[in-house]
Parts: C-alpha cells; structure tokens; sequence
C-alpha cells in the first residue's frame, strides 16, 4: 500500500467516525427534543391550542448535532479535563449551549439576508420570539446536554468501546 493509499484510507475512516457520531448525536437529541415537543402539544392542548411542529424536534437536533461537532473540532470546553469528571461535563454543557445561542443568532441574521431583510431584519425576527421563549429553548438545551456530555465525558476517560459496551453488549453473569 502505497502513502496515497493510506491516506485515502485514513479520511475514509475519519469520515466514517465524525459520521457515526454525527448520527449518534442527532439520536439523542432528537429523541431528547421530540419528548419535550410532546410535552408542549399536549400543554397547548389542555387550553385547546392545536400544535403540529412536530418535524421541530427532528430538524433542530440535525442542527444542533452539527453544532455540537463544530464545538468540539473548535476545542470547545476543553480547560477543566483533568478536573472530577463533573467539572468538564458542566462546563462543556454552559460552553455549548451559549455556543448553541450564538449560532442560532447568527442564523437568524443569515435568514435575515437571504430573504432580503438584512441583519438586522433576522435579528429582529429573532427578538420577536420573546425572552421567555429564548430562555426556555436555551434551558432545554442545557437540560439536555448535561447527559450527553456526561456520557461523552466517561467515554473520553474510560474509552468510547468500553462505554459502548456496557451500554449495548451484554454482560456475563457473574
């Protein structure tokens, strides 16, 4: 095999893991997000209010995966790993959802110039959901990412395989 080879070999593996995480990340926070869209349809319908955003939950946790893989390749988070495992996972957990905040801004001004508004027609968009609202969704960001990271967190320390097997292999008796 020659350096070429090995090379194409070796972007191929690294696309296929950035790929398998990218999928389990949008897993997680897809299942995470539609059971709170569940909850807010079944709240909106206790007072009569229709909700069919269902779609919501899935397209924001392809999103926010995503996020969540641009952090990590831009080392967000990283200062306090070799501190009890509840300090990094608290911390990446603040880091990424304000990072989280941040892009979501920014999106709104980039759909503010695309549909002819300019910036400050996305950001204004973007005021209009309220500070309730914006709250609210950055606390269920927060909320979420504290298992996730937790998870990460053990699998940086012990090993993704070794996490990975004792969540989905069985175990001998012993």
């Amino acid at each position: 095999m020659d350096q070429a080879d090995k090379k194409i070999g070796d972007w191929i593996l690294g696309v296929r893991h950035e790929l398998i995480e990218y999928g389990v990340n949008v897993v997680y926070l897809a299942l995470v997000l539609a059971a709170f869209t569940v909850h807010q349809r079944l709240v909106l319908a206790a007072h009569d209010i229709t909700y069919t955003n269902y779609w919501f939950a899935l397209i924001e946790a392809l999103i926010l995966g995503k996020v969540v893989m641009i952090g990590g390749i831009l080392r967000l988070g990283r200062g306090l790993e070799d501190k009890p495992l509840i300090y990094p996972t608290l911390y990446k957990t603040v880091v990424f959802t304000i990072f989280v905040a941040v892009f979501e801004v920014i999106e709104y001004a980039i759909k503010g110039l695309v549909a002819g508004e300019g910036i400050a027609g996305g950001l204004a968009e973007f005021a209009e959901k309220g500070f309730h609202l914006i709250l609210a969704d950055n606390l269920v960001v927060l909320i979420a990412l504290i298992p996730f990271f937790a998870v990460k967190e053990l699998g940086r320390v012990f090993g993704r395989e070794k996490i990975a097997a004792l969540f989905f292999r069985p175990r001998d008796p012993q």
